[in-house]
This record gives structure tokens, sequence and C-alpha cells, in this order.
């Protein structure tokens, strides 16, 4: 019935950055990653030079250099900083005091008291850092034609071609997650014809390159801390990565600067990179001896094999869902083509209408010319979170694990108030749940950290907390400023891991690592709560809501992560037949929660005191976490759901590339797709790379996970349940909007242990498959249309426009 995992060649086509010319900048190089290491493939370089002249406009010159290539590269445990408990001593004795004054309305006080008194030691964490760069010249190649580069998403290949005089040069480059190495293979349609010379060098100040042997060139060195709380030069991190060529004919010729290829048939590069990073606690590995028995391992291999390898590898992840909204000739444009014809045809959009729910206009037609676009990003965003994130490894930060400043905005770390979660909002709905590991693996390292911050800084001495943001070395403390007084990261987290549990089922994962983390969030809660003298509600104190606003008690975003905290832990704790008696504690707490407040002009209010300022747009949505990620306001509770859309009807459009992503969901759970579609086009015309990165302003991951993980909303949403039972909904295209009449998704999970494939024409249902995995009932829902079936596990069934529902054999 439908495409399933088949990959047809138009298909493929639709899967591929391109560009006919070098990048200009590194927001328009083609990103690579093995999980661990992160590449950039420049293609050349492009030059424009601006020239003024009075009483003429600016004018722009064009330059490129065909001769040089340049790839620049990361490694996941590269970062400033050493072992470090970031908890400000004597900041317990200071809380009693913070908390008075927030209650007594005194929060400009209370602000000076945190900032003084509570804040983390230092105040501001530490950045991941750039490794180094590749740079190769061509001799000869100054002048080409049939300039080609790109990205294959299907094969996590990016690839340059061009001619010289009647000679195809060719250069591949891919991240193999096997092999653990970055490889690049150079050939030419003729023999004889490759010759290069590359040099390794690194943006920082203490590195340097050598010769290691007749085929292999070094590049070593130490990090140095240009924070205003530097640490000694001898204690940064060391790093070392490794390049070995491996040619077919000609001559290769090392030395301590460079390595030379001349003549050559093809040559294979491979290029490895290490740390002393062994965990947050230990940096004692030697990058040295680490790079010296990878490249031993994997030198011989042909690339062939490792391309082999990695290709399956990487398909295996990426070819679980497929999106087809149809094609056009468009789709064979360069990409920063495509996007500037997207970027025209949203602005006449804008002019159009402003209205919320409005049909896309004739004058947009632009953006249905190019309906393979909005796949391409969608897939874009899981192409980059396989290529980030693998199990073992770290987990994707602020820029995944690209980056090559020294000084990185918001020294690109975990930042746990809304970024960090965003970039897993793709793992399990995308069906690439494994890749969910490494942030659990940092949840499980924040536990121990986050057990001293509460016992440090709070006096509590059961579980853990996390504030706005963490680092490599897994700070937990309240950082740089009021907005950093935020203490409910780990129910956030936790949240993940509950998630995980109710996509797959895994209840060995359930016992062993979900529930210690929600129980541990659950316990330092139930101690940190204290009951607010106005109401006699229990509140959070000190707070603050994410990023706005002073310093407060019990924010909508805090009480709503708490609530589903309580509810995930006591849910786990019955299925799991443990800790009644704990159990019991949370449902007491919880009847004292606070609950959502409702204002004086319907809204959901983000504070208990009604203050909110009417069609403030905030980019963050914080109050309304409940709707999105969470699952709290539903139509079962037409009163605060109807509130909660009157405060995302005053949040308008996004702003920053990730708050024009996390509207696609929220408006998709109101069931307004029109308008949640208006926020990736938005985001696509005005923060978008030429590369298809997200601007942040700078560039950062989180606004293309959130956008690929907000998309299936639109499609299948599965966070409603029955009342009164455990039994999922799976409604079906709940919120299709008008630009896409036709189309076909395969892949998506639901909740409850299923996949869903669904086909549509004419903005309805031709049928869907829905693949139990684990078995049970669930309902199905498409309209107002419900009916429910008791599947079997490993069952697929049909379902059909009237929601009659047939058995696949």
């Amino acid at each position: 019935m439908l495409a399933g995992l088949v990959y047809a060649e138009s298909a493929r086509r639709e899967l591929r950055i391109y560009f006919d010319r070098p990048a200009n900048i590194w927001e328009e190089a083609l990103p690579l990653g093995n999980g661990r290491m992160g590449a950039m493939v420049f293609g050349g370089q492009r030059t424009i030079q601006k020239i003024e002249q009075p009483g003429q406009p600016e004018q722009q010159v064009e330059s490129i250099n065909y001769a040089v290539e340049r790839i620049q590269f990361n490694e996941e445990t590269l970062w400033t900083g050493k072992p470090h408990d970031y908890v400000r001593p004597g900041a317990l004795e200071a809380l009693p005091q913070i908390r008075q004054l927030i209650f007594e309305g005194k929060q400009e006080e209370a602000a000076d008291l945190v900032r003084a008194r509570f804040l983390s030691n230092p105040v501001r964490q530490k950045a991941y850092q750039p490794f180094g760069d590749l740079r190769f010249s061509f001799p000869g190649h100054e002048n080409v034609s049939n300039y080609r580069r790109e990205l294959d998403l299907d094969t996590a290949i990016a690839t340059v071609t061009y001619q010289i005089d009647g000679v195809t040069y060719t250069r591949e480059t891919l991240a193999s997650h096997p092999a653990g190495a970055v490889f690049a293979r150079f050939t030419a349609s003729e023999p004889g014809k490759v010759s290069f010379k590359l040099k390794i060098d690194s943006p920082h100040e203490r590195s340097q390159s050598r010769r290691v042997d007749e085929q292999t060139l070094a590049l070593f060195g130490q990090v140095t801390d240009n924070a205003k709380e530097p640490i000694p030069p001898e204690e940064g991190m060391k790093f070392e990565a490794r390049v070995r060529v491996n040619t077919q004919g000609g001559s290769v010729s090392v030395t301590d600067t460079d390595l030379t290829v001349e003549n050559a048939d093809s040559a294979v590069l491979i290029l490895v990179a290490h740390t002393n990073y062994v965990n947050f606690q230990d940096t004692s590995a030697d990058p040295t001896a680490r790079c010296a028995e990878q490249l031993q391992k994997i030198s011989e291999l042909s690339f062939e094999q490792v391309k082999s390898d990695h290709i399956k590898d990487h398909q295996q992840l990426f070819r679980r869902v497929r999106v087809d909204f149809g094609e056009s000739d468009l789709a064979k444009l360069p990409t920063n083509q495509r996007l500037d014809r997207i970027s025209n045809a949203v602005k006449a959009w804008e002019r159009a209408t402003q209205q919320q729910s409005s049909p896309l206009p004739d004058a947009a037609q632009g953006l249905r010319d190019d309906p393979s676009f909005a796949a391409l990003y969608f897939q874009m965003g899981r192409y980059m979170l396989i290529a980030c994130s693998r199990p073992g490894d770290e987990p994707a930060n602020l820029q995944g694990v690209w980056n090559e400043l020294r000084n990185p905005p918001w020294e690109s770390k975990f930042t746990t108030n809304i970024n960090f979660e965003m970039n897993y909002w793709p793992a399990e709905v995308t069906n690439l749940a494994e890749l969910h590991e490494p942030m659990f693996d940092m949840t499980e390292d924040l536990m121990v950290s986050g057990a001293r911050t509460a016992k440090e800084q709070y006096g509590i001495h059961r579980g853990w907390v996390l504030h706005h943001n963490t680092d490599q070395w897994r700070g937990t403390a309240p950082i740089n400023n009021i907005d950093g007084m935020w203490p409910t990261g780990a129910a956030w987290l936790s949240y993940h891991m509950w998630e995980h549990y109710l996509f797959g089922g895994d209840r060995e994962f359930l016992a062993k690592r979900a529930y210690p983390a929600l129980k541990g969030a659950s316990e330092f809660f139930v101690d940190f709560l204290i009951e607010d003298p106005k109401s006699g509600y229990l509140v959070t104190n000190p707070s603050h809501s994410p990023e706005q606003g002073p310093l407060n008690a019990g924010p909508a975003m805090d009480m709503q992560l708490i609530r589903a905290n309580f509810d995930a832990t006591i849910e786990a704790s019955e299925i799991l037949g443990i800790d009644e008696d704990w159990r019991e504690t949370l449902r007491r707490t919880r009847d004292r929660l606070v609950p959502d407040q409702i204002g004086k002009h319907g809204q959901l209010q983000e504070w208990q005191d009604d203050v909110d300022v009417p069609n403030n747009n905030h980019r963050h949505m914080s109050p309304l976490w409940g709707l999105y990620p969470g699952a709290q306001f539903t139509p079962d509770d037409p009163r605060v759901f109807n509130a909660a859309k009157v405060l995302l009807q005053w949040r308008g459009d996004g702003s920053t590339g990730w708050s024009y992503a996390w509207r696609i969901p929220l408006w998709a759970r109101v069931y307004d797709g029109n308008f949640a579609i208006r926020q990736l086009y938005l985001q696509l015309s005005k923060r978008t790379f030429p590369n298809l990165f997200d601007k942040c302003g700078p560039f950062q991951v989180d606004g293309n996970f959130g956008a690929t993980g907000g998309l299936p909303e639109l499609w299948v949403q599965s966070h409603q349940r029955i009342p009164g039972t455990r039994t999922p909904i799976i409604h079906l295209l709940p919120a299709l909007p008008d630009i896409w009449p036709a189309g076909e998704v395969t892949g998506l999970r639901a909740r409850g242990g299923f996949e869903v494939d669904l086909k549509w024409e004419q903005s309805k249902l031709v049928s869907a498959r829905i693949q139990s995995k684990l078995g049970g009932p669930v309902r199905i829902r498409l309209g107002d249309q419900t009916v429910d079936v008791n599947t079997q596990q490993g069952e697929s069934y049909i379902v059909h426009s009237d929601l009659s529902i047939v058995r696949q054999e």
C-alpha cells in the first residue's frame, strides 16, 4: 500500500543539498558527522568584497579560488576547563533571605543577593572548542568548469566535482561511525592527475604539526582557557589529530609542516582525532596513544569497504522515515536559489495577510511550486541528529558537534530551559530512539553533580537539581544571572526518559534508568517546594520564568514540569510495583501544587500574579510547556486549553530560529496547521543559512531539530489518552495545512509502541498503516470519529478514510 522504506532515485534527488560554487562562509559549508567527530567541507574558497563609491549603490565583487579546499573539524570532548564542581560555597546561608524577599515582592533585592551569594563558582561555564583544519592546495586547479558541491542526506557523503581540460576531478568526504574517523577520497578520470599539498592546523595557540611517518601528519596541542577565570595552561585539555594518506600510484612526502601527494591515480585520507577526556571527572587519557591505536586498526581498510559500511550504518537509521509532498523541477536548482525563492514567496504571504489560521494566498504560490523543500528540511534535521548524537558519545550541544569558534555563542553549551531538550524532539517520533541515549547518559552524570548542588546550595540531601545550563563538566548550579535561577531542569530531562518509555515500552529501561532519574528529581522537589503565604499552595522559590520577568515564586512552567514529573514518577512506580509509600507522598504533594492560573484576559498566566501583557510575543513559550512538549493541556479540559490558546495567539510569530520551531508543534496541538506551517516558512526565509543550518541569530542546531520534531504533530499525535486509562489515542492528520493537499509519510512512531504510515489526497486520508510493536489497546481518531482496536504484537492494521480497519496479513 505505502512505499515504506523503498527509496527510488527520484526520492534521493530530493534529498541533496547542492551548490554550484564553493562556500563563502562557514555556514555555507557541508556538515558531516559520525557522532563523535564533525567536519565541514567548503569545496574551495569564495570571497565577496563590498565596494562602496560616493553616490553609487554598494556593489559586491565575488572571487573564487577552486585550487584550495578546507575541511574544518571538531571532536565532541574538546572544551575549555577541567573537572570542576560549580557549587557556590556558602550559598545555602543566603537561601532563606532570598526566599523571604521574593515573597515580600522585593525582587530587585532578591536578585542582588542571588548575584552576590547564590550563583555558581565561577559564574559562567566552559566552552566547546574547534579542533583543527585540513587545508589543501591543488596546483593548476585555478580555473574549472561544471563545478558541483553537494551533500547527499541519504548516503551522508559530501562530494565536490569539476572539470579541467577534459579531466573530471572528484572529492568524496564522509564521517564514518563504524570506523570512527573522517575519510576523503580524491580521484581523477585520468591516471596520474591527483596532486595536492595538505597542511593541518588549529586555532589554538599551543598547537603544532609534526611528521609521524612517511604517510602520516599529526596535529597536537593543548587548550588555553580564555575565560575571565583562567586555569593554568598546563591544565588545559590535551588533543591530537592524525591524518594519513594512502595512494594508488604517485608519490607521498611528509614533513613536520605538510603532506604532499604528486601524480597519484587516487588518494584516500584518514583523519582521526582524540583528547585526554575520559569522563566529566577524569581527563587522564592519552590522545597520542588513542590516535595511534585507532589508525592502526583502520589504516588498511579499503575506501570502498569503509564507504559501504558507512552507507549501511547511516541508512539503517535514516531510511526509517520517508516524507513525500510531491516533486518539481525546482529541486534541481542549487539549494541557495531554492531558499531565495521561498523567502520571496514568504514575503508575498506576509504582504497578503497577517491573519492567523488564514489559507495560503495566491500571492505565495511559490511555496507550492517547490513542495519537496519542506521534506528536505525535515530530513535535514534527522540527518543532523544521526551525525551528532550516537550511543556512547556525548549529546548534541547548542551547535551539535560543529563549531569553528574558540568563543562560540553561549559557549555552545547545553541550555536546558529549552534548547538542549529541543535537540531531541525528533528522536522518538521520527524513529531515531537510540540517538536519545547520549542525553540519557548525560542525565545520569547530572544526577551525580546535581546531588552535590542540591546538598550544598539547598540543604537537600536526596535527589538532584539542574538549572538552566550545563557543560562538559556537568555543572548544575545556577549560572550567569537571575535567568539562571531556574531549578526545574531535572524535571524536563527525566521527562525525556519517560517519553522514551512511552514510545518504546522498554520495562528494563524504565526500571534501571528512567525511574531513578524521575524519582531523584521528585525527591528534590518534595523537599524544595515551599508554601506560598498568600495562596497556601506549594511553589518553587526562588525561580524565574525562562527568559523574562524578575525572580519569582511558582512560575507556570515550573509547576507544569513538576506536575509532569510527579505524574510520571507515580505511574512508573505503579508499573514497576515499587515505592508505594513514595507514590502516596507524591500524590499528596501534587494536590497542593499551585494550579495553572487564568488571567483577566482569559489567558493562561505565566506568573502567579496576573501581569501578562497582551500580545507580548516573547521568543520563549515557557508557560505553554504543558501544551507542547508536555501533554497537560488538551480539549479534555477546555477551560485551560482555551486559555493556552489565548496566550499562544499573543505570542504570535517566532523571532529566533528555535522560537519559530517551537511554535510549529504548539499550533499543531491546537489543530491550526496553517499557522503552524507559517512558522516553518518564516523560519526558512528568515532564520536559515544556505546549508540549511538554523540561525538563532548565530548558528544553533535547536531550530533544525525543533522543526523536525515538531512537524510530525501535523500528521500524527499520540499524547492524549482515553480518560481514566493508559490507552493512547492515535490522532491521524490532526492539523494538516492547506499547502500539502497530498502527501505520504512513513515510519513515524506513536506512544504505546506503534509505527504509523499515512497517505492523503485532496487533504483527506486515503489510508494509514498502524503497526503494533507491543500489542494492546489503542483508539484511532480521524476528525471527530474514533474507533477502538485491541492490537496484537507484531500485527499491522490498515485504516481507511471511513475508519474501517483491516488487519494486514
